[in-house]
């Protein structure tokens, strides 16, 4: 075969034309020469080249190390544009740095915080809290290309605590055209040489990192991105300025990070590259990464004394191992609670058994659910503390309902977190999943198991009322289900707490009916009576009744009186009972 006519120079020469016509000619910095084994080789090797240690890499990786251990000092000596505002302002040229103890340092150093503060969370976001909270997680919410370089090195992340540290390793360098600016309004264009370093930053921990949204919704608007995940690690380039001491500035080396505007709006200085992610390069926590620091958080989390830390620490965990079945059992077992026991603050009736109080409350949202539903509909419409917004019962419920549904499918034998995901299906309005989630526990219950088979028979006749309460169509046939399916709850439990909800169910149910029997209904409350003043608990109910129809009589007799009847009521015996209990309050009052 003939030699071809086209020369090795010739095709390089081709190629640089070509990428520098579209805009991509900086591709060439960093591309391997002929011969370097591709970085696809070192991948699989399990090594790279080490980066040839040189005076912009070493400036690059200082200055980074500093801003990430909040060395002030050491930031501002190998900022540009802090040393830019000495030098433009002084008389003349800087032989040396100011000592440490002066201000600029730390004014240099506000204004970098304060440019980090934009992308450290600031809302309150309740129940989707992600640790560490509001104030100190960094959530980079825009896109990684449109943030400075120091952004990935903050000391929120370096420093530990608040953060979990990090790692800077330097990648490669290459020089870029030369960096030109005015060192005063009006004076001659000067120009330094540039260079472009890559530092590969590495976050040492999955429960401090910052986050992102997932990397497959990049390019979707703000307002469809809902899934966050934490960063493991990023490449970000640099862009270096040397020959600066020539120029009087106090060091030969600098950073280029926060772009300054001149008195024309131009940039000091210009360069023909910026600093900032490098596209691609992120890399995400996985499950497998760290299972250990996510266990070690877990116990930590029952160290802590607010519901809004503990809840932010499980987020956490969920957004590095989705599928944690431990950190999911946690979160929808306090949040279940916490929705339950919210019922209490708005009926306030005294319940003296935790068994009991739980049932209660449960029927108080199966009501609710039917009603107004404010509570559990609009989230963080209450104000809390300090003019701050305080979750409400449907924050909860908004955020336990997918941590539930995960689980199920993970966790399919858990039927505790089955039966209350129909219950906060049934409570969020969604009595079809409701329906189908207990009629499919219902199926995996066996024959010789007759409480659990009652209990959810009732949760089911509750599933069925609703929707017939909601649709109003009050000849369904899930009407007379829920009724059957309640009396059949109703023959199978020997649990007094069962039979109540059974018989107090079929009445409920009977409510709706057009033709009911008022006479059965009757019977069936009053069935309901009995057992309900049989639990641990509902004594006091009970007891309330009947001194309050003691004291009506008494206060009829000739010669009683007020102070008499209190006298009656405190003495040894029924003092404990009666101070204990705020129901009995109004029986010593003379009203």
């Amino acid at each position: 075969m003939g030699r071809s006519c086209v020369s090795p120079s010739r095709v390089f020469l081709v190629t640089v034309l070509a990428c520098i016509a579209s805009g991509l000619w900086w591709a060439l910095l960093f591309a391997p020469a002929a011969g370097a084994a591709p970085a696809a080789e070192y991948a699989k090797k399990g090594k790279r080249p080490a980066a040839k240690p040189s005076p912009v890499i070493a400036a690059a990786k200082q200055y980074a190390e500093a801003i990430a251990s909040g060395d002030r000092v050491a930031f501002g000596r190998l900022d540009f544009d802090c040393q830019f505002a000495l030098v433009s302002a002084a008389a003349a040229p800087f032989k040396d740095f100011p000592p440490g103890s002066d201000p600029i340092y730390g004014q240099c150093w506000k204004l970098l915080v304060q440019a980090h503060d934009a992308a450290v969370e600031q809302r309150d976001e309740g129940m989707n809290a992600i640790w560490p909270g509001n104030g100190f997680l960094v959530f980079y919410r825009n896109e990684l290309t449109s943030y400075p370089p120091s952004y990935y090195v903050m000391d929120r992340l370096g420093l530990s605590p608040p953060g979990g540290g990090l790692r800077v390793a330097p990648v490669d360098s290459a020089p870029i055209p030369g960096a030109s600016f005015r060192m005063r309004p009006g004076a001659p264009l000067v120009s330094v040489p540039a260079a472009v370093v890559r530092l590969r930053v590495t976050y040492k921990d999955p429960i401090t990192s910052p986050v992102t949204y997932a990397p497959e919704e990049e390019g979707l608007t703000a307002t469809v991105k809902t899934t966050a995940q934490p960063l493991k690690a990023v490449t970000v380039k640099w862009v270096v300025l040397s020959g600066l001491r020539k120029l009087g500035f106090p060091g030969d080396t600098a950073v280029l990070n926060l772009r300054v505007a001149g008195p024309g709006g131009d940039p000091i200085p210009f360069v023909t590259e910026t600093g900032g992610y490098i596209p691609s390069s992120g890399a995400w926590w996985k499950p497998t990464d760290a299972p250990e620091v996510l266990s070690a958080a877990l116990q930590r989390m029952a160290q802590y004394a607010e519901q809004r830390d503990r809840i932010a620490l499980l987020n956490r965990v969920l957004i590095v191992d989705p599928g944690h079945v431990a950190a999911l059992t946690i979160l929808t077992g306090e949040l279940y609670q916490t929705l339950v026991n919210a019922g209490a603050a708005v009926h306030r009736m005294p319940i003296g058994d935790a068994t009991l109080a739980a049932r209660f409350n449960e029927l108080y949202w199966n009501a609710y659910a039917q009603a107004s539903r404010i509570d559990i509909s609009y989230p963080r419409n209450m104000i809390g503390k300090d003019g701050v917004a305080a979750p409400t019962p449907a924050d909860h419920l908004y955020r336990m309902l997918p941590a539930m549904e995960r689980l199920a499918r993970l966790q399919p034998d858990d039927l505790e977190n089955r039966i209350r995901l129909g219950n906060a299906y049934r409570w969020n309005n969604d009595p079809q999943a409701a329906l189908a989630t207990h009629e499919a526990v219902l199926k995996n219950i066996p024959p010789e198991r007759a409480a659990l088979k009652a209990r959810v028979l009732l949760e089911l006749a509750w599933s069925r009322i609703v929707r017939v309460a909601w649709n109003r169509i009050l000849d369904e046939p899930h009407l007379m289900q829920a009724y059957k399916e309640a009396e059949e709850a109703l023959k199978l439990t020997d649990r007094p707490l069962d039979k109540f909800t059974a018989a107090y169910t079929m009445a409920y149910a009977q409510a709706y009916m057009p033709n009911r029997d008022n006479h059965a209904m009757l019977e069936e409350l009053t069935e309901a009576r009995r057992w309900y003043l049989q639990l641990a608990g509902a004594y006091n109910h009970a007891m309330l009744e009947e001194l309050t129809e003691a004291r009506r009589w008494y206060l009829q007799l000739a010669g009683a009186s007020v102070d008499s009847w209190r006298y009656l009521l405190l003495n040894d015996t029924l003092k404990g009972v009666v101070e204990a209990d705020p129901a009995f309050k109004p029986l010593l009052t003379a009203s």
